[in-house]
């Protein structure tokens, strides 16, 4: 994995194996080591590995980190592998669920069965997918804002979090500030950075870069400036403002990462993997399946095209309903449905996303949905309780219908339903018809209703034409 050396803490190392329980003996402690996203290790020694939970193993390494209590909140751990990522309920007993893995592997992927034999989970700390990302930029914390910041860019550099390229520049940019110290002309240049802008830009970035027509326009004289130039000019840019102690800086600096990384619709997601269709190319031809990776979080749902590295539609909960399906010898389908329009006409559109794990892409949706309800719920008393003025911060939903900045067209932000193959209906109660407008019920019962629009269906109007 990607990532700046996270040294510094008392008893950490670093291991090349991804072994979370290296050794056992007569004894009733174990060593047990967890990562960091990172990779490096913090070795721990536990009592009674075989019944300890995830919150009481939490506990042991924050305490090895020295992390403060809010730690608590805004990490969770995490059993991961190439194959599979799960994020522990507190309750979990992670040595339990190690030696279910194999079972969790057959029913949640599509690996063969000599992957799934050879595939072993490691236990990672990892950002929280229930944190709020509000609450970040208020943590005082270095160590907590060096760890989400170790994270973010992760997501970044392995492509999980799809950026613009003046937006990746802008972060790698950060990133050689934060790891490579304030720029130094002398030092900084060009031919310093060749062979190591996979450790500041997403790789795919480079590659499109440096292959293709973007190679063949600059033999011919063009004057684009190489990703190091580039990359160079903007790490001239970065500023340390007014603070002048190096923790402060890099603090600052932090922050700054995170907040640009906010403003990434799918930051802090849960990833799925899955498939949907293609759009058919012709008449008789049909168009296949796209690999797909779709993020959960405490916003929305987001489909992202894993090949491509953009945005394919992306959904807060008050604009969708959804459904899990698992019929007899088929396969297991998370479903979508969604307003748009059918040449103009509004419509209803379903989307399939074909995936083992739509069960609990399924369960993640539903939970966010009540723990934002909780969350709501429990800021109105509060707002009620103390004769908040009108000039308090508005509640969730409000939030969440709210418009966010205007985006380039080309975005790999922008939703992209024309490369979607959608299922475009309404009902009328009767029978299921094509192009009718308004909105009266959903297809499916389970969505949001906790927002102030939810989501309701297109309504069947007599006199206009079917499908």
């Amino acid at each position: 994995m990607e990532g700046s050396d996270a040294g510094g803490h008392a008893g950490l190392t670093e291991h090349s194996q991804r072994s979370s329980v290296s050794s056992t003996g007569a004894k009733s402690s174990l060593d047990v080591v967890v990562y960091l996203i990172n990779d490096t290790a913090v070795p721990l020694m536990v009592e009674n590995l075989a019944s300890i939970t995830a919150l009481e193993l939490h506990r042991i390494v924050r305490e090895a980190l020295q992390l403060p209590e809010i730690s608590q909140e805004v990490f969770a751990l995490w059993l991961i592998s190439p194959l599979l990522e799960l994020q522990l309920k507190p309750k979990h007993q992670p040595y339990k669920v190690c030696r279910q893995w194999q079972d969790l592997l057959f029913r949640f992927t599509d690996s063969s069965e000599d992957d799934i034999i050879q595939d072993e989970p490691s236990v990672q700390f990892r950002r929280n997918v229930f944190f709020p990302k509000r609450r970040e930029l208020q943590i005082e914390n270095e160590d907590i804002l060096r760890l989400m910041y170790e994270e973010a860019k992760f997501n970044v550099l392995e492509g999980r979090y799809p950026c613009d390229v003046e937006d990746c520049e802008k972060l790698g940019a950060l990133v050689c500030r934060l790891e490579l110290g304030p720029f130094d002309q002398d030092q900084h240049t060009p031919s310093a950075f060749k062979g190591k802008l996979h450790s500041f830009l997403p790789g795919y970035l480079c590659k499109k870069r440096s292959s293709g027509l973007l190679m063949a326009f600059r033999s011919r004289g063009s004057k684009q400036d190489s990703f190091e130039q580039t990359l160079l000019d903007t790490y001239r840019q970065v500023t340390d403002g007014s603070a002048c102690e190096e923790v402060e800086v890099l603090k600052k600096h932090y922050r700054e990462y995170l907040q640009r990384c906010h403003e990434l619709p799918y930051y802090g997601c849960a990833f799925f993997l899955g498939t949907i269709d293609k759009p058919a190319q012709s008449f008789l031809h049909r168009g296949g399946r796209k690999a797909v990776s779709v993020g959960i979080s405490m916003d929305g749902v987001y489909v992202i095209d894993t090949k491509e590295k953009h945005l394919l539609l992306g959904l807060r909960f008050h604009e969708l309903s959804w459904d899990h399906t698992y019929p007899d010898e088929e396969e297991h389908i998370l479903w979508l449905e969604f307003d748009g329009d059918n040449e103009g006409t509004p419509v209803n559109k379903l989307l399939k996303i074909y995936s083992k794990q739509a069960e609990l892409m399924s369960g993640l949706i539903e939970y966010c949905i009540d723990l934002n309800a909780i969350t709501e719920a429990a800021a109105q008393e509060t707002t009620n309780a103390t004769n908040a003025s009108p000039c308090d911060s508005p509640p969730v939903s409000q939030l969440a219908g709210r418009r966010g900045r205007l985006r380039r067209q080309s975005s790999v932000l922008c939703n992209r339903i024309q490369h979607l193959a959608t299922i475009d209906y309404v009902d009328d109660g009767k029978e299921i018809k094509r192009v009718k407008p308004r909105r009266t019920a959903s297809f499916f019962s389970r969505q949001s209703s906790h927002s102030h629009a939810p989501y309701s269906v297109v309504q069947g109007t007599e006199g206009l034409e079917q499908g």
